[in-house]
């Protein structure tokens, strides 16, 4: 008895429908292990990223905690305790609270008057290439006022030359010391424009200002901020 059309197509229809099925079933014997693999890949990378996430948070927030302590610690006179706090955060892997327990530790050296601790501190921020640029010439700045009388003028100018520029969020107080070494090195002229540069500088702190500009003043160079029109006070 012939078959009619219908059952023709749907005679089809199951050979190819098994056929499909054959044919998913070999991928999967063939490369099945690999997406699971892959899949177990993807969900062990996903647990990890977020594990190091919140590793990394409850770490910040540990540090930051004892960091607040170790300031709580210096307000009621517990140096020691401290000290301890600090010298664990200064070995730190996060470089903001590196720098801020190695400042700490320098200014505690600075009121010890142990200033020669201070400076190494401040050398040791300095030269720690995984700080950030500010806080290493901060340090850099910090570890020269320090070293002022004991390091050669020329020495102090090297140093601090690159800070002691406009623009340089650091340009009074490096420019400062590198204008004294000037005058260190009977080098008048030199010293009196840096600091009326830096008298000029309303970016540079006012007390730096004003004293860049007295300075200048006995030096014999003008360092009376321009007035935009032509404007004088007490005119």
């Amino acid at each position: 008895m012939a078959l009619r059309p219908v059952d023709n197509e749907t005679f089809y229809r199951e050979v190819d429908e098994e056929l499909r099925r054959d044919r998913m079933l070999s991928l999967w014997q063939r490369y099945g292990k690999l997406v699971i693999a892959g899949i177990i890949l993807f969900l062990v990378l996903l647990g990890a990223g977020i594990w190091w996430h919140g590793h990394r948070q409850e770490t910040a927030g540990a540090h930051g905690e004892q960091l607040l302590s170790a300031f709580d610690d210096i307000g009621v006179g517990k140096k020691a305790a401290a000290k301890t706090k600090l010298e664990a955060l200064s070995t730190d892997s996060a470089p903001g609270y590196r720098a801020a327990a190695l400042f700490t530790k320098a200014d505690l050296s600075i009121e010890g008057n142990d200033l020669k601790g201070a400076a190494a501190l401040f050398h040791q921020a300095a030269g720690d290439t995984s700080l950030p640029q500010p806080y290493r010439d901060l340090a850099t700045i910090r570890a020269t006022a320090l070293d002022m009388d004991t390091l050669k003028p020329q020495a102090v100018i090297d140093r601090l030359k690159p800070l002691a520029v406009a623009g340089s969020p650091f340009f009074g107080s490096a420019g400062e010391m590198v204008a004294i070494s000037y005058m260190k090195l009977n080098k008048p002229q030199e010293a009196g424009r840096l600091f009326a540069a830096i008298a000029k500088d309303r970016k540079v702190p006012e007390s730096i200002r004003a004293r860049a500009g007295q300075m200048a003043g006995s030096l014999g160079v003008d360092a009376v901020q321009d007035v935009p029109g032509g404007s004088q006070e007490g005119k």
